[in-house]
């Protein structure tokens, strides 16, 4: 048993009681467009203009890999912005994603729900445009949430 419940659903709308944080991976370049995050701006305005604040104040907040925003978006629900991608493309160095800045980022997140009381719903974060494999992600999830007893539930597009 991983502690992490799979779901076929849509990630912006977690159907569970209680304060929830919709986490998902944001590049280190300001760029918000392509992937799970049109969902969220579909639903809510909020969590791309504070990406874009936060990336164009860079100089003098804590913007960068493995950095964590949280953003409420209704009583009960936030979206985490989670950096763990370096750029959008993939190139000479790789994929996009980060594994150590999802993992410090997780470990933001955890924070925050724990404060919160929340539990926390997420698509398989760097594993699309980011290039990640999950088998490399769900250990840190794994090891980051459920091992502080903070519910985790991962949402798989039902097509």
């Amino acid at each position: 048993m991983s502690g992490i419940t799979y779901v076929r659903g849509d990630a912006t709308v977690p159907s569970v009681k209680g304060v929830k944080v919709i986490a998902h991976v944001c590049n280190d370049i300001g760029g918000w467009g392509k992937g799970f995050v049109l969902a969220l701006s579909r639903r809510w305005p909020e969590p791309e203009a504070a990406y874009r604040a936060w990336h164009r104040g860079r100089s003098g907040n804590d913007f960068g890999l493995g950095a964590a925003q949280f953003v409420q978006v209704e009583p009960y629900v936030w979206v985490a912005n989670l950096v763990g991608q370096r750029g959008t493309r993939t190139g000479s160095k790789g994929v996009p994603v980060r594994y150590e800045a999802i993992d410090a980022a997780l470990g933001r997140l955890a924070d925050k729900a724990v404060e919160l009381g929340a539990s926390v719903h997420l698509p398989r974060i760097g594993c699309g445009l980011a290039g990640g494999k999950w088998s490399r992600v769900e250990p840190l999830i794994i090891e980051r949430l459920v091992r502080r007893g903070i519910a985790v539930t991962v949402y798989d597009h039902g097509d």
